[in-house]
């Protein structure tokens, strides 16, 4: 039995829209219910909330009951790092602050086992084989493990393109927080000279055949963002959805009880 296929790879190979959601609450019970809506991937963030193994099993285990593309993002690109996150059943990592072509191909390495890569051969008695029920997973798994960079710099801009070029990336990711504070903007991703860059970014990204991503939790910015060339969206993060539930539902209440 080979490992598993990857549709968000597929996909993102394809060019198709997936829309996804950060998932920083690092619940397993969030993470259900939001597999459960109807997002192409939800992304289980070990970078800004808890890197903990067990949670993020959990987290992949309730993703998994709704059907939906997980996405692990890790705290580092550090190879044990990426070596566990994949025995846990993570078919697709996104890994921040990569700023150079080097550091993309490490990344890359570090999801392929030998002679492609470096990853160590412990499939057999981890939850990404079932614990060896999918006996062929380490000669299949290469092919099927989705890779995407964030590029949050400056000196990853510059370096963007060949960042893209790196064989085994599918998905540059623009970070667009830490990029507009790394241009002088911290607090303002919408500064005219950051809004630019990500639209050239967007643009030389796709020109060098990858797949574009970026968060933005503004439904007004969603159609310019596809119309610019995004097919991976993050439209928000649990934590902050539920914040401005809680403040909607709430402030209605107070309207309506008021003397």
């Amino acid at each position: 039995m080979p490992a598993p296929a990857n549709p968000l790879k597929a996909a993102m190979q394809a060019g198709q829209m997936q829309i996804g959601l950060w998932q920083n609450s690092g619940s397993a019970l969030v993470s259900e219910i939001a597999g459960a809506t109807g997002f192409d991937w939800c992304l289980i963030d070990g970078e800004h909330a808890p890197y903990d193994p067990a949670g993020i099993a959990g987290q992949l285990r309730a993703l998994e009951l709704g059907g939906t593309n997980a996405v692990v993002r890790v705290p580092v690109g550090a190879d044990w790092v990426i070596k566990q996150v994949l025995d846990l059943g993570a078919q697709t990592l996104m890994v921040p602050m990569v700023d150079t072509p080097q550091q993309a191909q490490q990344v890359v390495r570090a999801t392929r086992y030998a002679p492609e890569g470096v990853r160590g051969l412990g499939a057999s008695v981890a939850r990404v084989s079932g614990y060896g029920r999918i006996a062929d997973y380490a000669t299949t798994a290469n092919d099927r493990i989705g890779v995407i960079v964030q590029a949050e710099t400056r000196r990853a801009i510059a370096n963007l393109d060949e960042i893209v070029a790196v064989d085994g990336v599918d998905c540059v990711f623009i970070g667009p927080a830490d990029l507009s504070a790394d241009m002088g903007h911290r607090g303002n991703p919408g500064a005219p000279d950051v809004v630019d860059t990500i639209a050239d970014a967007i643009t030389r990204i796709r020109a060098g055949g990858k797949a574009a991503g970026i968060i933005h939790d503004d439904p007004a910015e969603f159609g310019r963002l596809a119309a610019l060339g995004i097919t991976f969206l993050g439209i928000g993060a649990d934590v902050a959805l539920m914040r401005a539930g809680f403040a909607e539902q709430l402030a209605r209440a107070r309207a309506a009880t008021s003397g």
